[in-house]
């Protein structure tokens, strides 16, 4: 068997790579033989959010759009197309429409709700081009459609009946409870993200101050993948993420956070901040949107929160109680792994592959 995986981002890229990349080496161990081609380059990832950049990021694209057309002759020397959210950033289904008049059977995967409009502040003017109404079209040519949730189904569901659900999951082999830092006595309240949901800690704006009154020196805030600014805040720390350095930023913190608001969109995330978290067994406070209800379980493996009052009330709990964090930890880590890890999920994947195969 023979599966191309046509993806948006290099390994750099959240979404594909804990989707996709990291059950390859496993499928690669069944005799399955893949490749991945992501639209975007490594050193157009580096640049893709950041404002500005625009002949680079011009250049780029065109580039992407080349090495996109050149998978469509890869495409004939194997057996099925996995899409991975789209082929093409812009436009109609394009490219999902010529591999299937190929004859190819296509998987079509999606993690978040990417049928709705979005904006993105980095670059507005790329907006105008998306065309979110696609996805349905690619969804109904699809042989097989998998997503990260519920919620997602149901949307899928309107247009294949060929829907199956497979969870976002941790690498747990990789992300995995490890001691804290030795030499700091300050609990270390940690978030992480990137540009396009740092926005979200703004709804804890008026919760970090409350916690310094009350905690003052005891306490600070690690943000990877964030540039969170508070001229009332002193004790935060922005750390540019990288892949190589995300565990040992993780293990910095003594709790996660994980504030969202409740809308469309954030209904479709697959709580995979949340995961990492628990995967490490830090306790986790998070906003009880979408799976963040399924996962987390208020009081026993970690905290739900809505208002700001209950935000303080619950962080300090945490805070005061190292046995409480300990606990949710040791939970928190045992529902990653029996439900959200690789390894109580790849046998789904490989079971899609090898049916779709079989009926080619």
């Amino acid at each position: 068997m023979k599966v191309l995986f046509i993806v948006p981002y290099p390994k750099e890229g959240a979404s594909n790579r804990v989707r996709i990349e990291t059950y390859i080496p496993i499928l690669k161990k069944q005799g399955i033989k893949c490749l991945i081609r992501p639209f975007i380059s490594s050193a157009f990832y580096r640049i893709l959010y950041e404002k500005g950049y625009y002949i680079p990021k011009i250049i780029h694209f065109i580039l992407s759009t080349l090495n996109r057309m050149l998978d469509v002759v890869r495409a004939l020397f194997y057996d099925m197309i996995f899409i991975h959210r789209e082929a093409y950033p812009l436009g109609v289904a394009f490219f999902e429409k010529i591999f299937c008049a190929m004859g190819k059977p296509i998987i079509f995967d999606f993690d978040d709700a990417i049928y709705l409009p979005a904006t993105s502040e980095q670059n507005p003017e790329i907006e105008r081009f998306k065309n979110p109404e696609k996805i349905k079209d690619i969804i109904s040519i699809s042989k097989a459609v998998i997503v990260g949730n519920e919620y997602l189904a149901d949307y899928a569901k309107q247009f294949n009946e060929n829907v199956k659900i497979i969870p976002t999951s941790v690498e747990t082999d990789y992300f995995r409870s490890c001691p804290r830092r030795q030499g700091s006595k300050k609990i270390v309240i940690g978030w992480i993200g990137s540009r396009t949901t740092e926005k979200f800690l703004r709804i804890l704006k008026n919760v970090f101050p409350m916690l310094n009154k009350k905690y003052d020196n005891k306490v600070e805030y690690h943000f990877i993948g964030a540039d969170y600014k508070d001229e009332h805040l002193h004790n935060v720390v922005n750390k540019v993420w990288s892949l190589e350095n995300e565990r040992d930023f993780l293990s910095e913190f003594d709790i996660g956070i994980m504030p969202m608001p409740d809308n469309e969109w954030t209904k479709g995330k697959c709580a995979y901040k949340a995961l990492l978290y628990m995967s490490m067994a830090i306790p986790v406070v998070a906003s009880p949107v979408g799976v963040n209800k399924k996962i987390i379980k208020d009081g026993y493996n970690g905290f739900l929160a809505v208002t700001g009052e209950e935000w303080v009330n619950k962080i300090s709990r945490l805070i005061e109680n190292s046995n409480l964090r300990k606990n949710f930890g040791v939970e928190g880590r045992k529902m990653v792994e029996s439900t959200y890890s690789i390894k109580a999920n790849y046998s789904k994947l490989l079971h899609v592959l090898e049916v779709l195969y079989a009926n080619r």
